[in-house]
């Protein structure tokens, strides 16, 4: 991924909680003659290995897992907030339309979980994982069956990080008022994935909240 240095994080900590938030993947890999991407959750675990493991499954039927047997790097993308940004809302010029946004990449051989004790605990750590904020979580536990037969139609892998790139585009190469005026726009919008990316600005220290 191309960061200009104004755009570059290397805050592990920080990549480390981007990832959890926003820990719907995209799964890039290649199978000796096209790139392959899939769409999926993964779960980080921070404590494992120098940057932390990723772990996830894949449906059996989904080809990806095969193209794990060649011991290549893949690639994890993991999208943040994002928003085209108008020249107009900048008080300096002249300037032109950009998109700002927020992503992290990680790097990673994957090793496939094949034992079925290992498969099952990775499956109640995803559903824990997202059904943590419920009244009433979901577990499964009551199906022991349905689910035993569901772990037999998925592969399930870990990804050691072995290296990860973070780019948070900001517009922390634009003038202060610029940013101010661009934090503005975002902060009234009635888009959600707007007032995130305002939102983002303000935790990174790029702009003031009550800036006049």
């Amino acid at each position: 991924m191309y960061i200009p240095p104004a755009f570059r994080i290397e805050d592990a900590g920080k990549l480390a909680a981007f990832i959890q938030q926003h820990s719907f993947a995209t799964l890039i890999t290649h199978d000796g003659t096209a790139p392959f991407a899939s769409h999926l959750p993964m779960l980080l675990r921070p404590g494992t290995g120098g940057h932390g493991t990723l772990v996830a499954h894949l449906a059996r039927a989904n080809p990806q897992w095969q193209h794990f047997a060649s011991g290549s790097e893949v690639l994890a993308i993991f999208h943040g907030p994002h928003s085209y940004i108008s020249p107009s809302w900048y008080q300096t010029g002249p300037a032109v339309p950009t998109w700002n946004y927020a992503a992290v990449h990680a790097y990673g051989v994957p090793v496939i979980i094949s034992e079925p004790e290992r498969v099952l605990a990775l499956l109640r750590e995803t559903v824990a994982a997202y059904e943590s904020s419920f009244a009433q979580p979901w577990t499964g536990e009551q199906f022991p069956e349905f689910i035993g037969k569901l772990v037999q139609g998925i592969v399930a892998f870990e990804i050691p990080i072995t290296r990860i790139e973070g780019k948070f585009k900001l517009g922390q190469n634009r003038p202060a008022a610029d940013s101010q005026g661009v934090f503005a726009a975002l902060s009234r919008s009635e888009d959600a994935n707007d007032q995130a990316l305002a939102q983002l600005m303000l935790a990174e220290g790029c702009v003031r909240e009550n800036a006049s």
